[in-house]
């Protein structure tokens, strides 16, 4: 068959796959029965009553997962059993502020890894039918953008967690000093933490949310930032959680005990800031060096050689 016809194929193909992809994700994006019948059915007894309150998910990769579901949990055990890192993952996920499991982020990165085989066997295709490649290595590029692919999500999930700890970082000297008025105007700890949980929007917000949750279910408040300081990747983070723990249970001034912090944390973005300045100084001199520079030469000698030039018989 001519090339005109495989592109045609091709397309036609493409296009069957996408329509019955958009039809699926049309359904599944559809309110259930259940959420239909439930306003009318509230003073029944629900023992799944935080299932059926759930709203679906419409991520593309909760998409995929409803479509192609046991094909995807295959590829993501498969994953997970090459690459394994459990622990780890579940660490990044809770310090990325993720909701959700690792069999979750294995289906994604199996997701990311087909996406990324779908493309090399594409390129893979339009080499072939430029008599360009064979079969060998075809089949190595495709392995090697499934590969990809799952390395790029997990770096995905690395940079989610930089990105967050950066926004904690940022929100921290101001969450500390409002609890440290809170506590200096007389409330007790959890009061100023509810107080500062329910005014402000962050991800230290929502990480003190959770500690406020574990009190309020009975946890005493020591063990509850214990936990706070056990799951968080930051040192500063971990030794706020821990201050409290000690000014609670000793008696120490608790508002000065924020303050202070509050105060080594601004010192410590203060010095991360010169210390950054001080690496981009050296790499703002290559372009001043290699561009501007002879850029400058050029214009001041040009003329000189030139009227040399036409003065010289």
């Amino acid at each position: 068959m001519s090339t005109l016809v495989w592109g045609a194929l091709l397309g036609g193909v493409a296009g069957a796959g996408l329509l019955l992809v958009g039809l699926r994700v049309s359904v599944l994006r559809r309110p259930r029965l259940a959420d239909r019948v439930l306003p009318y059915v509230r003073d029944l007894p629900v023992r799944d009553h935080a299932a059926v309150l759930r709203p679906a998910s419409s991520s593309p990769t909760t998409a995929a997962a409803g479509i192609f579901g046991p094909v995807l949990r295959s590829v993501a055990d498969l994953v997970e059993r090459v690459m394994g890192g459990s622990s780890s993952v579940r660490r990044r996920l809770q310090r990325a502020g993720l909701d959700r499991t690792v069999q979750d982020f294995r289906v994604e990165q199996a997701v990311w890894g087909l996406v990324g085989f779908g493309a090399a066997a594409g390129l893979s295709l339009l080499r072939a039918l430029g008599g360009v490649g064979g079969v060998g290595s075809a089949v190595v590029f495709c392995a090697l953008g499934f590969v990809c692919g799952v390395f790029l999500r997990d770096n995905r999930l690395s940079t989610q967690v930089k990105n967050r700890e950066r926004q904690v970082l940022t929100e921290f000297p101001t969450i500390a000093e409002l609890l440290a008025l809170s506590v200096a105007a007389g409330e007790s700890p959890v009061s100023a933490l509810d107080r500062v949980v329910t005014r402000s929007h962050g991800a230290l917000s929502e990480d003190l949310a959770q500690v406020l949750a574990r009190i309020r279910t009975g946890e005493p408040v020591g063990p509850a930032f214990e936990s706070l300081a056990a799951s968080t990747g930051l040192p500063i983070v971990a030794r706020f959680a821990t201050g409290i723990t000690v000014a609670m249970e000793r008696g120490t001034p608790l508002a000065d005990v924020l303050h202070a912090q509050a105060a080594d944390v601004r010192e410590a973005g203060r010095r991360l800031l010169i210390e950054t300045a001080a690496r981009k100084e050296i790499a703002m001199m290559a372009p001043v060096v290699f561009f501007v520079l002879p850029v400058t030469i050029l214009f001041a000698f040009y003329p000189g050689v030139l009227g040399l030039r036409l003065t010289t018989p």
